[in-house]
């Protein structure tokens, strides 16, 4: 019986890199994951800020004038988050020197014509920006 096993060949062996490709695909799986996950919070992100802006002026909007304390302190308020470029930082600034004659006081008057227009002018120039 030991004579039939002489002719046994001793065992090859196979180099094997399996190992290498198994983790090199779950490392590009998780690479890819992570470049994914990235690019859609940056596309929310951008979102977010564009539905902030909208929010903002559609605040400024709606802002009812005859109440002229309260008045002042919203358009104050959505008219400096939505000063962002430098137009719109000059036009703020001008209506809100415009604006202090109605804050801080107990018992103000109503709000002129030309604080008005100031600030439909700047209302629209937010429009077209957004």
């Amino acid at each position: 019986m030991q004579e039939k096993l002489r002719d046994i060949k001793p065992l090859v062996e196979i180099p094997d890199s399996s190992y290498y490709i198994y983790y090199g695909l779950i490392a590009l799986g998780v690479l890819l994951l992570v470049a994914l996950l990235y690019l859609v919070g940056l596309y929310l992100w951008r979102l977010r800020k564009e539905n902030l802006a909208k929010h903002y002026l559609e605040a400024l909007k709606a802002i009812d004038w005859r109440d002229s304390k309260a008045s002042a302190y919203a358009a104050t308020k959505y008219g400096r988050l939505l000063a962002t470029d430098t137009r719109r930082k000059e036009l703020f600034s001008q209506l809100e020197a415009l604006l202090q004659r109605y804050k801080y006081k107990k018992e103000v008057d109503p709000v002129d014509e030309e604080t008005k227009r100031m600030f439909d002018l700047y209302v629209q120039v937010c429009d077209e920006s957004i």
